[in-house]
């Protein structure tokens, strides 16, 4: 059966003016797609940034280290966020870690104050930790938490090991 060219003829310029409203459909809605986007990230460039302030209370969990790292000074964990850098640091003799201090910035945190104010005492209170009391020479444990208070200017840290059950104070300072 043969086909007459006039058919074939009618067929193309059918499909092709199909073919040229629908990449006419599709331009227009890509178009659109790219100005409502513009848009949007044009309001979203006008915003000012939300300036959230450190939360007053925090704490931070870390593991120990694990038998047989090599002597000298050990990172056993670090957090940092847009506010601070806080490292839990281990000394390692012979292996077996003894002793753990909070580092923050690279530096070992500075020394509390003797009595510490009540927004930390009330801070370690709401994380189920122990009263900070007098600090342990040493801090060895099977888990640590370092208690963060913000109050004001003043930024503190607490150190508390876990002991067997029971949670027990190591060490305060300031970073």
């Amino acid at each position: 059966m043969e086909v007459a060219p006039a058919a074939v003829f009618n067929y193309k310029r059918v499909s092709a003016e199909m073919g040229d409203a629908m990449i006419g459909r599709i331009f227009a809605a890509v178009t659109g797609l790219v100005l409502s986007l513009a848009t949007s990230t044009a309001e979203a460039a006008t915003k000012p940034p939300a300036h959230k302030a450190a939360p007053a209370c925090g704490a931070l969990r870390f593991r120990p280290l694990p038998s047989g790292m090599s002597d000298g000074e050990q990172q056993a964990g670090m957090y940092r966020s847009r506010f601070a850098r806080i490292e839990l640091r281990a000394e390692v003799k012979q292996g077996e870690p003894t002793d753990y201090i909070v580092t923050s910035g690279g530096k070992r945190i500075a020394a509390a104050p003797a009595t510490l104010p009540d927004a930390a005492v009330s801070c370690a209170a709401a994380k189920k930790m122990p009263a900070p009391g007098t600090p342990a020479s040493a801090c060895p444990g099977q888990s640590f938490t370092v208690v963060l208070v913000h109050n004001g200017n003043e930024r503190l840290a607490l150190l508390y090991a876990l002991d067997g059950s029971a949670w027990r104070f190591c060490s305060s300072g300031t970073f």
